[in-house]
């Protein structure tokens, strides 16, 4: 055997290590980013059901006749607001999921005044479609968090992952960028207020 036959031999079998290795990672990766990618489309998909159910209940709650038209507005706003924002699943960066929650948000807060503003309303209150629709919504706001949670494992996997050495080489060759991830929003870990004094 000659000589030079060796040195090339080991060259070639640390090759096709080192690319296989690549190619192992690669699609590792491209996996675990297609996962989170997916919740992430559960998590658009339980908010756009409780969109869906806003607009049901606005209807309900537009058939008694004196309720406060300025609270059924704020809900109708903040809900066109928050369906308007798209997010790119592949490349959900912090500003983007900043401004999606800061919608989010605002579409909830203009919803828990609309049912608090519905106590002073018995009509309603015993309305059979109204209280179905506000259970859904109920059920709805604990899927969104599921989905939200679910979201959040895979993405920091993923996020832990690209990070991780080696793997964090391929993952700057190849441009595996982190996904943000939700956060609680600023204020939510104290205990909120509770007043059991309504209005009639």
């Amino acid at each position: 055997m000659k000589k030079w036959l060796i040195p090339v031999l080991i060259i070639i079998v640390l090759a096709l290590l080192l690319g296989s290795w690549y190619v192992n990672t690669n699609n590792s990766l491209v996996e675990m980013k297609g996962q989170a990618t997916k919740q992430w489309a559960n998590v658009e998909s339980s908010y756009q059901r409780r969109s869906d159910l806003i607009g049901n209940l606005v209807k309900t709650v537009q058939g008694a006749a004196d309720f406060e038209r300025g609270t059924l507005k704020d809900v109708i706003e903040a809900r066109a607001k928050a369906t308007a924002i798209s997010i790119d699943p592949s490349n959900i960066t912090p500003d983007q999921l900043a401004e999606f929650n800061k919608a989010q948000s605002g579409l909830s807060g203009a919803l828990n005044k609309l049912l608090v503003s519905v106590e002073r309303y018995p009509e309603l209150k015993a309305n059979q479609n109204f209280l179905e629709l506000q259970s859904q919504l109920e059920g709805t706001e604990n899927r969104i968090n599921v989905e939200r949670n679910r979201f959040n494992d895979l993405a920091g996997e993923y996020n832990i992952k690209i990070q991780k050495i080696p793997t964090n080489i391929i993952a700057s060759i190849a441009n595996f960028d982190p996904l943000a991830l939700f956060e609680s929003k600023p204020g939510s870990e104290n205990a909120p207020d509770v007043d059991f004094n309504f209005k009639k």
